[in-house]
């Protein structure tokens, strides 16, 4: 396993030990940078709100650690499958999003998503010839777009 995911792994832990959940990490390599996977009795509040807890914890691991991944790789922090759960969600919005445009003839604009969202969307449509997608606006009122070439 890579070292600055151990790091990551001892550092969540004892936010998790201080905040008194009652929270376990594991963590394993995989091709996107580092998995830190969460379990235990207190993986509700974690989830809670779209999984904003999972959001700042990735965002604090990679403020801090950051710097010792290369641009392809990021810190992942999933509970109960929620990552591989949303992910499909995101992939079935994408497909849902392709045929609206191509239907319509306009082009589709998604509500807030995060940048790992939005990447995800971005990835699932990049073999697409006929959509462009981009996003819109700044900074918390970026938007992914979907349109016609």
């Amino acid at each position: 396993m890579n070292e600055v995911c151990q790091k990551a792994e001892i550092f969540l832990t004892e936010i998790l030990v201080n905040l008194r959940f009652d929270v376990s990490v594991s963590t394993k390599w995989v091709t996107e940078g580092c998995l830190l996977n969460l379990t235990g009795t207190d993986i509700a509040f974690l989830l809670s709100e779209n999984g904003e807890m999972l959001d700042a914890f990735e965002t604090l691991l990679f403020q801090i650690y950051g710097r010792e991944l290369s641009r392809t790789e990021r810190f992942i922090c999933d509970a109960d499958g929620f990552r591989q759960t949303r992910r499909a969600e995101l992939q079935a919005m994408a497909r849902f999003a392709a045929q609206n445009v191509r239907k319509n003839n306009r082009p589709f604009i998604f509500g807030k998503l995060n940048s790992t969202e939005r990447r995800i969307i971005h990835l699932t449509l990049q073999n697409e010839n006929d959509l462009l997608t981009q996003s819109v606006g700044d900074g918390r009122d970026r938007r992914l777009q979907v349109s016609l070439k």
